[in-house]
């Protein structure tokens, strides 16, 4: 298969990348500094990542909140201009076929951020309930994240107007004589921004970005690493089409007035089996796993309990390079779920002793004005 490029590629080799396949695309996983020193790295000072794999999408039309409700439990029609939100598309058994992020640019118009793996399948469902409204993807931008404690005061510098910006909000601005849509998110855990821009720019903003001293480049390795020690999801590993978002533990993800009694109510794929698990609480959820020792479990492997039978899999596991641990998520019954409680991990054979830990291992620390 060929792989794609994003519009960074030269930068990324330039600056000593290892590139990897990854959703389709050549991307770079870590730099000469390895994988532990940007995740550091960005827990200190600043890092920037390119994301341009991400699909960038517009809903627009008249119908745009109906049929974006019909799709996603989510309050669409409270969300306010330039606010955004975490959303999921659910299907008809309840599961998650994607997670994104929605922002309402104008009365009708909507940027829908979804993920690489995914996208062309997002496109094909939008498309078929589209109902009237239109879709454009954004082929020709870049997506560039800036994330870390002081990813604020780099980007003030260039745009004053995100100094105050909160997380889960938006704005419209011009950089170096180029329109640009900033966010207050990322995947993280820490205060940063994404960027939205023409493709032919991302390049030059990426290098004056860079040459900012604190700041530095970091790669797919880091943002896994950030993400699993700030205990979100991935999709494909905790979130995937047969798990539910009351048994994955983003429940909040499904407005309250969408929920049984709010004022829309259900009107999305799979309602009625969410509503169901929110009533019965589904047998599994999502847990920390502390890991005991320096080996580290990893995705797929048997969690086994007390008795040591399997009782559920590992989901995400890796280093924590914050945490100074190995740490991992994983499904594991309910009545095994309660943090403290004493497991293991079947590692080629062998029981990995692991304790259920609460979620997230490291404290996010999203900027909320």
């Amino acid at each position: 298969m060929t792989l794609k490029h994003t519009p960074l590629d030269a930068l990324h080799r330039e600056l000593g990348a290892r590139m990897v396949p990854f959703a389709g695309y050549d991307m770079p996983v870590q730099y000469p500094e390895g994988i532990i020193r940007e995740h550091q790295h960005t827990r200190s000072a600043a890092s920037l990542f390119d994301v341009s794999h991400m699909g960038q999408l517009i809903v627009r039309g008249e119908g745009a909140v109906q049929v974006l409700e019909s799709l996603i439990p989510a309050d669409i029609a409270g969300l306010g201009r330039h606010r955004q939100t975490y959303a999921l598309l659910t299907n008809e058994r309840g599961g998650v076929r994607d997670d994104l992020i929605v922002t309402r640019w104008a009365e009708n118009s909507f940027f829908l951020v979804v993920n690489a793996a995914c996208k062309d399948d997002d496109i094909a469902h939008l498309r078929r309930h589209l109902a009237g409204c239109e879709l454009e993807v954004l082929e020709g931008q870049a997506l560039l994240a800036l994330q870390g404690p002081a990813a604020r005061e780099v980007l003030a510098q260039l745009c004053p107007d995100v100094a105050t910006l909160p997380f889960l909000h938006g704005l419209e601005a011009e950089l170096d004589g180029v329109s640009v849509y900033i966010t207050c998110s990322g995947y993280t855990g820490e205060d940063g921004f994404e960027l939205s821009l023409p493709a032919a720019a991302a390049e030059r903003l990426a290098r004056r970005l860079l040459a900012v001293p604190g700041v530095a480049p970091a790669g797919l390795g880091a943002r896994d690493s950030l993400r699993l020690e700030a205990g979100l999801c991935l999709y494909g590993h905790e979130l995937n089409a047969d798990i539910d978002p009351v048994q994955a533990g983003v429940l909040w993800a499904v407005s309250k007035v969408r929920r049984p009694g709010g004022e829309r109510a259900g009107g999305f794929p799979g309602a009625e089996i969410i509503f169901a698990r929110i009533q019965n609480r589904p047998a599994l959820c999502r847990v920390g796993l502390a890991v005991e020792g320096k080996r580290p479990v990893r995705e797929g492997q048997v969690v086994l309990g007390p008795d040591g039978n399997a009782v559920g899999s590992v989901c995400s596991g890796g280093f924590g390079p914050t945490v100074g641990a190995p740490i991992a998520m994983a499904y594991v019954p309910r009545d095994l779920a309660e943090p403290g409680t004493a497991l293991a991990v079947d590692v080629r054979g062998k029981p990995q002793a692991v304790t259920v830990a609460r979620l997230p291992f490291v404290p996010q620390r999203y900027f909320r004005g």
